[in-house]
């Protein structure tokens, strides 16, 4: 059996890929926490699937090690897979059968008890939005449905490492929304979830920690925050106000972290590190400079502009 006493659920080191002269997949390794959302961020043939097949045992890898739970894992692993969910890119559901038997027919298969199965059936059902389509052919499903399903089918014998390949490719932005709030619930529960995506805002919104991925290679880690400042990428707070404004940018510029200031029409222009942790001091100094303020807004770097500057082209090149 698996030992689930462990800090860490999943641990891959040195993963490695090739097709004939095309490599893949280079030395990619990461480890994720229970309860830890963790995102391989990168466009269409980053190597994202290629690892995440070489992690749950569907492809043989060419180098690398792969742990879950402790346990080493490979294609010819048993007793690892079975802590394992995943929901590939491609729906793997029989259209012919309602959500509830789609459910319980998986669940057949991971060996559940006929009892326990039938009431976990009915929180999957929950946990994805189908609970009034529950007993409706998945056939008659949108494409949102029937991703959600898909993941309701990984979530069933409840994983310890829920893997999630593309989830929202191709669906409508009410199925897109649903998804994305069943797999923040699931963090939450203490889910450890492998998350990729070649949407910044999703990997912004879901992931604890984020694995920017290309041609292959992990070219940064860490939060999003990390992400920012690994790359000097600065917050941006703009001031809308009337009075010396000259006198106001130069006297928030005496702020540590402050990193620059430009007056501009009806208003001043700051660049900061973590701006909102300065904030009020920038507001004392602007208004002890005879300054009304009018509005504030501050402005984050997101990982659009982290991965541009990394690589050198846009996420969805």
């Amino acid at each position: 059996m698996v030992d689930i006493a462990t800090d860490v659920v999943l641990r891959c080191e040195g993963l490695r890929k090739t097709y004939g002269d095309l490599v893949a997949v280079d030395g990619v390794g990461f480890h994720i926490a229970p309860g830890e959302t963790y995102g391989l961020l990168g466009p269409n043939g980053a190597g994202k699937t290629t690892s995440i097949s070489m992690i749950a045992g569907l492809l043989e890898r060419d180098a690398g090690e792969v742990t879950v739970a402790g346990k080493p894992l490979t294609t010819r692993s048993t007793d690892a897979k079975r802590v394992v969910g995943l929901v590939p890119q491609d729906i793997a559901i029989y259209p012919d059968l309602t959500a509830r038997e789609n459910l319980l027919f998986f669940g057949r298969l991971y060996g559940m008890a006929k009892v326990e199965l039938k009431e976990r059936a009915a929180e999957v059902l929950e946990i994805v939005g189908l609970t009034d389509r529950a007993d409706d052919r998945a056939e008659e499903f949108s494409g949102g449905m029937k991703r959600r399903l898909n993941i309701g089918i990984g979530l069933l014998h409840r994983p310890l490492l829920l893997i999630l390949d593309e989830p929202t490719v191709g669906v409508d932005p009410q199925s897109r929304n649903a998804i994305l709030e069943s797999v923040e619930r699931l963090s939450v529960e203490g889910m450890a979830v492998l998350y990729t995506t070649h949407y910044m805002e999703e990997a912004e919104r879901l992931c604890d920690r984020v694995a920017i991925i290309d041609s292959g290679k992990i070219v940064a880690e860490g939060t999003r925050r990390e992400l920012v400042e690994l790359v000097g990428q600065h917050d941006r707070v703009r001031l809308t106000a009337t009075g010396d404004l000259k006198a106001a940018a130069e006297a928030a510029c005496a702020i540590d972290g402050v990193k620059g200031a430009d007056v501009i029409d009806g208003g001043i222009d700051f660049l900061a590190d973590r701006a909102g942790d300065r904030l009020i001091e920038i507001l004392t100094k602007v208004g002890g400079s005879g300054v009304t303020v009018s509005s504030v807004r501050v402005d984050e770097p997101n990982l659009e502009a982290v991965f541009l500057h990394l690589t050198g082209k846009a996420l969805r090149d």
